[in-house]
């Protein structure tokens, strides 16, 4: 069982990167739900964020590649606009556990 963080950690609209294992994965809290996925661009696999834990666009709306502008929904990952149109990100399994997010999965 691997804890990314306490669901207090992130603010409601906010998002955060982590390193686990290798893999670097971010979570995002929108309005009182939260989604993980990996920190990887479908069109050419680099990192999200343009700032440490800023993965979110300008109105926070959409998840945002800092390389090529691709925007993605939040609750499902999937591209809606940019290079990647259609493709979506890989989401990372997780429960909620006592306060805390906590991956399920490999």
């Amino acid at each position: 069982m691997t804890v990314l963080c306490q669901i207090g950690d992130i603010p409601d609209s906010g998002s955060r990167g982590f390193q686990i294992d290798g893999r670097a994965l971010f979570a995002v809290h929108h309005q009182g739900r939260y989604f993980v996925y990996e920190n990887r661009c479908p069109h050419r696999g680099v990192p999200l964020e343009w700032l440490p834990d800023q993965f979110l666009d300008y109105e926070r709306n959409f998840i945002q590649c800092a390389t090529h502008g691709a925007l993605f929904k939040i609750d499902s990952g999937e591209c809606i606009a940019g290079p990647c149109n259609g493709q979506h990100l890989m989401a990372v399994p997780f429960d909620l556990v006592d306060g805390a997010l906590v991956l399920t999965g490999s």
